[in-house]
């Protein structure tokens, strides 16, 4: 079933297995008093067009499965599901009367994120125990966890694996099931997500009568296993999906690629409608021009083909050409219609069953082809891409060398369809991602591929994953500061994370840095030095006193002027690696005597270690941890590598100077402390992948020599 509706004056499209009346309002939202209360006063817009059609569904009790632009936007599931979680009445079989749902996020953050909002909505609602498990890899974090009390759990995918280990008495009570981002879950953790789900139907087959059960997935794309999760887990699911290339893929649409030069698409054309013309196929031929609209219905009549055609300068109206088009089907010839893009919206056509893309789409106009077969999309779920029984829609491609600016999106899309895809468009995407490579020469290196070794997503970072000599070896630490680099000092003053900081390198006896700052101090103790600076500019060196300490700043960036007149500037603390802001007349003129030691902040990355469950961020719990254990201390390290400004060590250890004994002796390694956590793992490919990113200097540093 598929329909539009009217918003405003657009029509969105959305698919459904089943037919369901959207809840567009929130007065009459399938939702208790106190939380519709509770949204209204936290301002809240929606119902959106896509919670409309999923909130009446979750209500209900019922499986649902909902993929959309918003798929990551927990309000799609969180107010049913907790006005389910008051109807007492549902969980008479349980000693406290209440169920329980557990919500599977794919990462740390997002369970946190969703935790957070139903602290916030949990206002509205009588009774709700929320209660968030986030746990390391020791084993006595998950035997102290207390669930008894709890309506909402939230977790990932390996937090809740360690949880049963130690406490399965969770899915005995386990009344809701939500997959929050369920593509994320099924592409990052599908050997975990199969096992929960394994677990929790051999659960509710014990307790089938007894208790509610309820899977919810929501998400932005459709994933192949979602396929297994609707036929063998889920209960006659209601399907929504309000994006139309995800509901081309669940509504079994036949992808084909076929590659060609640009000058044979022609021919090809009249390939792949000789087989159309057999089956009596009601087929569009889409492209991007008037010139080739005329073009392709002259080479089409020249062949003995029959094709109507349709553009901005065509003297027949949209809807003469369609009642043209329908009669030609209707009469059983081929009904072939050669129009651009900007002209279906006009014609509102939903019932070809082929589709082809003459020129090549990019990713905007590709769903609004696919849309003109929406009518054909199948409502059963398919049980494999080869699967093509009851395909009534074809799409296809003809991929030329002149596609490779729009390759990359549509091979992404093509891969999550399962179909055949042809080498010539991995070719074409390869060169993009090199040529997007090229565009990011100018962008910070990754800070990912520092602290890890690794960027998960180099299509989808903005940051860079080569050298640049220009900018990596512009400013370089000195061979001064780094004399025996198997035991340098450190002394970190600002933690970004867990394994990244900003400090100085010490050195034991005459550090510079120490004689500048006891300088700089007995300088500015004077008034009459302190004089403010009445032009900024970026770049220059400044004096900035903060109570008895002057710093030795750079001005990054000069905002307009506040309402009394003062400009706030972004400085950066050249000495400490950190940035502020701070109002302009506090910056003093800095003597050239105080100019000439270079900036002596460095990053620190400490190697060989990283977060647990493939997370791509560190835990607060870490972060936190090692800032108050190391920020403004002394540490001993070995360096492992330095590229310009950055030193990658390991080990790197607090110390203590024992004075007395003229000894320095160690405290703690960083890395243990780590690993202590329960939240880090190690990371033995780290120095290695280093190492290769820095043997680019010495390629390109002869490819200079050589020019």
């Amino acid at each position: 079933f598929q329909s539009f509706q009217n918003v405003g004056k657009e029509k969105k499209f959305v698919f459904l297995s089943k037919k369901i009346e959207p809840s567009s309002v929130l007065e009459t939202a399938p939702l208790c008093d106190g939380l519709k209360q509770e949204l209204a006063w936290s301002k809240f817009s929606g119902p959106t067009f896509t919670e409309s059609y999923c909130w009446p569904p979750v209500a209900w009790g019922c499986d649902v499965v909902a993929i959309s632009h918003q798929g990551n936007d927990p309000l799609l599931y969180i107010p049913p599901v907790l006005t389910l979680l008051q109807l007492e009445s549902g969980y008479l079989a349980l000693r406290n009367m209440s169920g329980v749902a557990l919500i599977l996020c794919p990462g740390w953050k997002k369970a946190q994120l969703v935790f957070d909002l139903l602290k916030t909505y949990k206002r509205g609602c009588r009774r709700l125990h929320p209660k968030l498990i986030i746990l390391g890899q020791n084993k006595e974090a998950a035997s102290q966890v207390k669930i008894q009390n709890c309506d909402v759990v939230v977790t990932t995918p390996y937090n809740l694996l360690r949880l049963l280990e130690h406490n399965t008495g969770l899915l005995c009570r386990l009344c809701h099931l939500v997959l929050d981002e369920v593509e994320v879950l099924f592409s990052d953790t599908t050997e975990q997500v199969f096992s929960i789900l394994d677990c929790y139907k051999k659960t509710a087959v014990k307790v089938q009568g007894i208790l509610p059960h309820q899977i919810i997935a929501v998400g932005t794309q459709w994933n192949k296993h979602i396929t297994p999760l609707i036929k063998e887990i889920m209960n006659d699911p209601h399907i929504v999906i309000t994006v139309i290339e995800e509901a081309a893929i669940c509504g079994n649409v036949q992808q084909v690629v076929q590659p060609c030069m640009s000058s044979d698409r022609t021919a090809e054309l009249l390939k792949i409608l000789d087989f159309t013309q057999r089956n009596n196929q009601k087929v569009l031929i889409f492209t991007d021009s008037v010139t080739e609209v005329e073009m392709i219905h002259k080479a089409l009549k020249n062949n003995s083909v029959v094709s109507l055609k349709k553009h901005k300068e065509s003297k027949c109206n949209a809807k003469c050409v369609l009642e043209r088009w329908r009669k030609m089907h209707s009469s059983g010839t081929p009904a072939v219609l050669v129009l651009t893009d900007d002209c279906l919206q006009s014609l509102g056509i939903t019932d070809a069953t082929c589709v082809i893309h003459f020129s090549f789409p990019s990713p905007g106009v590709f769903g609004q082809r696919l849309q003109s077969m929406s009518d054909s999309f199948c409502t059963g779920i398919k049980d494999s891409a080869s699967d093509l029984e009851n395909t009534k829609a074809k799409s296809v491609i003809l991929l030329t060398e002149n596609s490779s600016f729009l390759a990359p999106g549509i091979l992404h899309y093509l891969q999550r369809a399962e179909v055949e895809i042809p080498e010539e468009l991995y070719d074409l995407h390869a060169k993009v991602l090199e040529s997007e490579e090229e565009e990011k020469s100018s962008r910070p290196l990754c800070a990912s591929l520092k602290a890890f070794g690794i960027c998960r997503n180099k299509a989808e970072c903005p940051d860079r994953h080569q050298i640049n000599l220009s900018i990596d070896m512009a400013q370089k630490i000195t061979d001064e500061m780094i004399e025996t680099p198997e035991r340098v000092t450190i002394l970190p003053l600002l933690i970004v994370h867990a394994t990244n900081y900003f400090g100085r390198i010490i050195k034991k006896q005459n550090d510079q840095y120490t004689v500048l700052a006891k300088e700089m101090n007995d300088y500015f103790k004077v008034p009459g030095h302190r004089i403010s600076v009445n032009t900024l500019e970026k770049s220059v060196f400044y004096g900035l006193h903060e109570g008895a300490i002057c710093h030795r700043v750079q001005v990054v960036e000069t905002p307009a002027k506040d309402e009394e007149n003062v400009s706030k500037v972004t400085v950066e603390y050249i000495d400490e690696g950190r940035t502020s802001q701070v109002n302009s007349d506090q910056l003093l003129q800095l003597p050239a005597e105080f100019q000439s030691l270079p900036p002596q902040a460095v990053e620190i990355i400490v190697c060989s270690v990283k977060p647990i469950d493939n997370e791509v961020e560190w835990n607060p719990k870490v972060t936190d941890h090692i800032n108050h254990k190391i920020k403004g201390k002394l540490h001993q390290a070995k360096v492992v590598h330095t590229l310009g400004k950055t030193v990658w060590v390991d080990p790197m250890v607090g110390v203590t100077n024992l004075a007395t004994l003229k000894l320095w002796i160690n405290d703690y390694n960083i890395r243990s402390e780590i690993l202590s956590t329960g939240l880090g793992t190690k990371n033995p490919h780290h120095v290695g992948e280093i190492e290769k990113l820095c043997r680019q200097i010495t390629v390109l540093d002869h490819a200079k020599s050589l020019e």
